[in-house]
């Protein structure tokens, strides 16, 4: 199995279990057989481009998300690097976009600065393919999977996985942080998936 493989065949089945999608549904909304899945996952398959755009498509999300590693999920976007877009009265700035259906949770953060010089407890995983968008609006802060968080300062943007424990740490006096959370859910009809609000206890 080539790693490239191996990428495909992990994305393919964690997207699909997801939505609750058996294989012979994939490949009936894909327009493929069933039996050309099934080898894409086990991860011996030699995927076309045509192939993977419509595996892409039957799932609901953009082909990157199938070939590229989960770990480059994160992106970060500091506030002098970004392009203005004008548009006669106004400029605006793109940070994100979210593909696919499923909850989006919308939030502002107000993080004050740790006490003492323990570490700041980390936020629980959120259920599995969750992203988090954070825009920094104030202060300086830290941010991200515990294992690879990036500190921002205002105007910064990042986008990290939330399916693993994460931080929200502020660096200065209180930060305030606008956060966008994109919880998959499943299509209807086709399993079951209780999804909770993420930072908060009414249930969706």
């Amino acid at each position: 199995m080539s790693s490239g493989n191996a990428v495909v065949a992990r994305n393919m089945r964690l997207l699909r279990e997801q939505r609750g999608m058996s294989l012979a549904e994939l490949a009936r909304q894909a327009g493929l057989a069933k039996q050309t899945l099934s080898t894409i996952e086990q991860g011996v398959g030699n995927p076309t481009v045509d192939t993977l755009f419509s595996v892409a498509d039957a799932l609901g999300v953009p082909v990157t998300r199938l070939v590229a590693e989960r770990e480059q999920v994160m992106v970060v976007q500091r506030r002098d690097e970004v392009v203005w877009q004008r548009h006669g009265g106004y400029e605006s700035r793109s940070l994100d976009h979210i593909y696919g259906s499923g909850v989006i949770e919308n939030y502002l953060l107000r993080i004050a600065p740790a006490a003492g010089d323990g570490p700041t407890e980390p936020s629980a995983p959120h259920p599995v393919g969750t992203l988090e968008h954070l825009y920094v609006i104030s202060g300086r802060v830290r941010v991200g999977p515990i294992d690879s968080a990036v500190e921002l300062s205002t105007g910064d943007f990042v986008r990290y996985p939330g399916d693993r424990p994460h931080v929200y740490e502020s660096l200065d006096c209180e930060s305030v942080v606008h956060v966008v959370v994109s919880v998959p859910r499943v299509q209807p009809g086709t399993g079951a998936m209780r999804v909770s609000r993420t930072h908060g206890e009414r249930a969706l």
